[in-house]
Parts: structure tokens; C-alpha cells; sequence
């Protein structure tokens, strides 16, 4: 069984929703992170920027703001219901320079050598093929055009995640996912995804971590959001019977409250950032 619920079914409009709630807490998770990937990516005033798995289009919109008016970016993912949300964003901060389009990250829809830069903001490890995605990237990115990503690094280095995981596959015997499984952590290893951009074609390869800090009033509130958009975990919890779960919960909220301090929860992780040229 995947460890990860299917990306088409993202597509749902309650998931959507969810999604939507969740904006300001992402941009103040991966804000900074989403910066340093358009850095290195080369986005600039006038720049033709793919946003691809764009979700509900933070990044998009971020980027939108980095190209200006003679810029444009097109924001495409798999689910209408996520690029809805990304549309209604950009025409409420007035940004005419987003498109957004249905689209499939292995499969695009697009012109060769048809944008200056692509960005993708924590989805390629979600990918069934990410070699494949990539490959895709590169084709419709110009040469001498670079694309970057951002991905989660190790489970870890991530206690916000690992912590609840390791509980739950603990008392539900549950293995780890199989090497080359799509799952939030998939391309945890520098390596991993080093590999995937030189099997895509791409030159001057370069992996760098970055540093960011999960922070909540308290560790109840923690929780509370991890149970309403932790979806990998979620379905992990499935596979427990009810007696296990509320066992896992207990488990998880006094391992987690070792973060909890006078500055309400504070939890570290850390992301990578991928980038090649074409």
C-alpha cells in the first residue's frame, strides 16, 4: 500500500479547502525557503516562470511578484480545485500576470524551451516518476535556464513528522516505505535527489539544506493542525485499530511537548533545495 494519498485526489474540493486554510502557516514555514528557490532559479523582473505542482499557488504568487508586470507565470497542477484556490489569490492581490492550467508534472502540456525558469515547492518527491517530472522540466525550461526545487530533507531532521511517524509504524508493525515509494520523505538524502537531476539531463547540480522552525501557541495547537493536513499520517493511522490510535495520539502529544517552551511550540526541520541548468 502507498504511503501517500494519490496526488489526483488532491483534486478534491474539501482537501482544497484545507489547503486554503493553510496558507499563512506554510508561507511562514517555507516562505523563506521559496525565496531562496526563486534565488536560485534566476527569477527576475521579465521572467516566464512554471510553477509546477503548484497547489494553491504561494509560490506562484511569490514568484509573480518577483517577475513584475512584464514577467508571467503560469501556475499548473494536476488539481482544479487547488488552482481554483490559486486564481481566486492572485485576483484578489491584483496580480494579472498568473495563469493557471490543469496539467500533469510528467506529462506537460508545454512548448520546448518555452520559459526562462520552472520552480516546484515540496511535490517532486510525491511524483510516481520523479526522473520522469524532471525530464519534463528540463525540456520546456531554455537552455542555459535552471530549475529548482524544494523538497523535505530527512525524516529526522524533520521531529514535527518523524515523531508522529516512528510512533505510529511502531505500534501498527507498519515497514517503512520501499525504496523509490512516493512519500513525503522520499527524497529525504542529498543524494536521492542529486540523482534524480542527473539522470533528467541537468548540469551544474547543486543541493543545498535549509533550516525552518514549525511554530504554534502551544503543542495542542501543534496537533491540532497536524491531524487536519498531515495526510500521509493520517492514513498511516488507518491501519491502527482504535485502541492504537488513541494510544499513538497520547504518545505523540507527550513526545512533542518537549518543544513547547515559554515562546509557545517550536519545532525545527529542514528542507532541500535542488537546482540544475539545462
Amino acid at each position: 500500500m502507498t504511503n501517500t494519498l494519490p496526488r489526483e485526489n488532491w483534486g478534491l474540493t474539501e482537501i482544497a479547502d484545507r489547503w486554503s486554510a493553510g496558507e499563512a502557516l506554510r508561507q511562514q514555514i517555507f516562505g523563506a525557503a521559496t525565496e531562496k528557490m526563486l534565488e536560485l532559479a534566476s527569477v527576475q523582473v521579465g521572467s516566464r516562470v512554471l510553477d509546477v505542482a503548484a497547489g494553491s499557488g504561494e509560490s506562484s504568487l511569490m514568484a509573480a511578484r518577483h517577475v513584475g508586470l512584464t514577467g508571467y507565470v503560469l501556475a499548473a497542477d494536476i488539481s482544479p480545485s487547488m488552482l481554483n484556490v490559486a486564481a481566486e489569490a492572485a485576483h484578489r492581490e491584483g496580480l494579472t500576470n498568473v495563469e493557471t492550467r490543469v496539467m500533469n508534472a510528467e506529462n506537460l502540456a508545454l512548448e520546448p524551451d518555452s520559459f526562462d525558469a520552472v520552480i516546484s515547492r515540496i511535490a517532486l518527491m510525491l511524483f510516481p516518476n520523479p526522473a520522469k517530472a524532471l525530464t519534463e522540466m528540463r525540456r520546456v525550461v531554455k537552455p542555459g535556464g535552471k530549475v529548482a526545487v524544494i523538497v523535505f530533507s530527512a525524516l529526522e531532521k524533520n521531529p514535527y513528522h518523524g515523531i508522529p511517524f516512528g510512533i505510529v509504524r511502531r505500534l501498527g508493525n507498519i515497514p517503512p516505505p520501499a525504496p523509490g515509494e512516493p512519500w513525503m520523505y522520499a527524497l529525504g538524502d542529498p543524494r536521492a535527489l542529486e540523482d534524480v537531476y542527473r539522470r533528467a539531463g541537468f548540469l551544474n547540480v547543486s543541493v543545498r539544506a535549509l533550516t525552518i522552525q514549525r511554530r504554534f501557541p502551544s503543542a495542542a495547537d501543534a496537533i491540532r493542525t497536524m491531524k487536519n493536513s498531515a495526510v500521509d499520517l493520517r492514513e498511516l493511522m488507518t491501519r491502527l485499530n482504535d485502541a492504537q490510535r488513541e494510544m499513538a495520539w497520547t504518545d505523540i502529544k507527550e513526545q512533542l511537548g518537549q518543544f513547547e517552551g515559554p515562546n509557545g511550540f517550536e519545532a525545527p526541520g529542514e528542507v532541500l533545495i535542488g537546482v540544475g541548468t539545462k
